[in-house]
């Protein structure tokens, strides 16, 4: 894919995630035919709402969402990478941001595994500061 469609931001339940949306919310412009998606994928189980840091932090990416004109999905799946897939897929989605860390080698298998089930997508991967 050639021109930018729509962008996906992938976030876990952490507050340093805003830095992926803002890289997003760089991507789109002032594109106005884009849409800006944020998905944060829970394992089923996971009872994450109970959990105050969680919670507190999942709040405050929904806020960043909004005031970066992102609407912001929470979806229940324990397969991460074809869950992420089938949402670019149904939204026609051309660039995904997602963040990693050297030490995070689960992060880098997921990234690996994405570009193997969407191959057309561009990703953006937003190093740790």
């Amino acid at each position: 894919m050639n021109s930018i469609e729509n962008i996906l931001v992938c976030v876990t339940q952490q507050k340093t995630c805003e830095r992926l949306i803002k890289r997003g919310a760089e991507l789109k412009g002032n594109n106005e035919t884009s849409e800006l998606y944020v998905v944060h994928v829970a394992k089923e189980g996971d009872n994450f709402l109970n959990n105050p840091f969680q919670d507190d932090a999942l709040e405050y990416l929904f806020e960043i969402s909004k005031e970066y004109g992102a609407s912001m999905t929470v979806l229940r799946s324990n397969l991460i990478a074809k869950t992420i897939a089938e949402f670019a897929r149904t939204n026609n989605v051309s660039d995904i941001v997602l963040g990693s860390s050297p030490s995070d080698y689960r992060n880098n298998s997921i990234i690996m595994e994405l570009k193997g089930l969407i191959p057309e997508v561009n990703f953006h991967i937003v190093n740790g500061d």
